[in-house]
C-alpha cells in the first residue's frame, strides 16, 4: 500500500527544510514538532545515519474538523512530512491523508482528507 508521496528537490537538505516549512505555512500549516532522526539515533544508539528530519505539520481548522468526525484520529495527527538525504539528493515526502479514509469505516473523513492531501501536494509541487 502506498502511504505517501514524495519529490526529489534541487535544494540542500537544510534549504529544503526551510522551503518546506515556508510552503506549509502558505497552505495554512504550522510545524508543531521537529524530530532530527540523525541526531536522535547518534545520541541514543551511537549510530551514524543520514540527514533525516520528521516535521509534524498541523492545520488547526482541518485538525478540528477531523477530531469532530473521529476523536481518535489524533493517533494519525499531525501530518508528517519528512526531508532526508539519499545518494547525494534531497527528498521531501508527505503522508497521504487519504489513508485515514482507508482506516476509518464509512468514508466520513474523505472530504477533510482530500483537502489536506491537495494542500500537501501543492507544498511539494511548489518546492
Amino acid at each position: 500500500m502506498k502511504y505517501g508521496f514524495s519529490r526529489t528537490v534541487d535544494y540542500t537538505y537544510e534549504r529544503a527544510i526551510e522551503r518546506v516549512t515556508e510552503e506549509l505555512k502558505n497552505e495554512g500549516f504550522g510545524v508543531l514538532t521537529t524530530i532530527d532522526v540523525q541526531e536522535t539515533l547518534k545520541k541514543k544508539l551511537g549510530v551514524e545515519f543520514t540527514k533525516y528530519v520528521i516535521l509534524g505539520a498541523c492545520n488547526p481548522p482541518f485538525a478540528h474538523q477531523a477530531l469532530q468526525i473521529e476523536e481518535q484520529i489524533g493517533l494519525l495527527l499531525p501530518c508528517n512530512v519528512i526531508v532526508y538525504e539519499k545518494e547525494g539528493t534531497t527528498v521531501v515526502a508527505a503522508f497521504d491523508p487519504m489513508i485515514m479514509n482507508v482506516i476509518l469505516e464509512g468514508g466520513k473523513m474523505e472530504p477533510v482528507a482530500r483537502e489536506v492531501k491537495s494542500r500537501l501536494e501543492r507544498v511539494l509541487q511548489n518546492l
